[in-house]
């Protein structure tokens, strides 16, 4: 059997790699001895993670500053990378609006398309042949467990990670008979930075992970696509959620987005 970097190694390229869960796949990939190409926008955070994975695994970290809002961000990254022997591709940027949709900055919700959406759908097509001439390797896309069905009070974010989910499913369909394993890894309730951007206060989480340990299990999954919840607080949940009649669900959905947003 082939071990994790035989299969998916040389070269990881994260994106969202300065913070959150994006960071902790950097350490838990370099702490693996993969080579890394980490894609963020804050320089100094990448600069300074780059230096310290380097130092302390041995590893070649090199940093790409685009920020995925941008049009042809994707391109610009695929150009960069040519040549190198890329065999895993974490598709980790993201972020979340939550409230009222009708109160939603129209410009917000259009750049979060584009990190949320385009990024994932364009850094696969531009890598999966890549992927395909290995005949090995595997693609990455970190989704939400809200992208399993809708979620009064936080819709677009909910509708983006429904499309990472439908696009992580149809990839692994039609990449896995050749040796290419694809996951959409679907967090719940993550300790990062996230919540404090959309108003949400983290005290209020019940069953809240570290971005340890949700990188950690992805990672430990990654054959098991398509589609994987991390935690089993948070499979049990969705679980009996999707069971419900959806009315019934989609107000409960709305009434624990509002109590956190409180």
């Amino acid at each position: 059997m082939t071990t994790f970097n035989e299969r998916y190694g040389p070269v990881a390229l994260v994106t969202g790699a300065s913070s959150g869960i994006g960071h902790a796949f950097a350490g838990l990939l370099a702490a693996r001895g993969m080579d890394l190409i980490l894609v963020a926008r804050r320089e100094d955070r990448l600069d300074s993670l780059a230096r310290s994975l380097a130092a302390e695994h041995g590893v070649a970290v090199d940093t790409l500053v685009i920020d995925l809002t941008s049009p042809g961000a994707a391109k610009r990254i695929a150009q960069a990378v040519h040549g190198r022997d890329i065999g895993l591709l974490v598709s980790n940027a993201g972020f979340g609006l939550k409230g009222a949709h009708e109160d939603n900055d129209p410009e917000q919700m259009t750049d979060m398309l584009r990190v949320n959406c385009d990024a994932p759908l364009q850094l696969s097509h531009q890598l999966i042949p890549h992927l395909k001439a290995r005949g090995t390797g595997g693609i990455v896309i970190t989704s939400s467990v809200e992208g399993l069905m809708g979620v009064p009070n936080s819709a677009a974010y909910a509708a983006s990670k429904a499309f990472t989910n439908s696009l992580g499913e149809s990839l692994w369909g039609e990449l896995s008979p050749l040796g290419i394993d694809v996951l959409a890894l679907c967090p719940g309730s993550t300790d990062t930075e996230a919540h404090d951007k959309q108003g949400i206060d983290r005290a209020s989480l019940e069953g809240m992970m570290s971005a340890d340990e949700v990188a950690a299990l992805a990672l430990d999954h990654l054959r098991d696509g398509p589609v994987y919840i991390a935690g089993e607080q948070n499979r049990a949940m969705f679980d009996a959620l999707l069971k419900m009649p959806r009315r019934e669900a989609l107000l409960a959905m709305a009434d624990n987005v509002l109590k956190a947003l409180r």
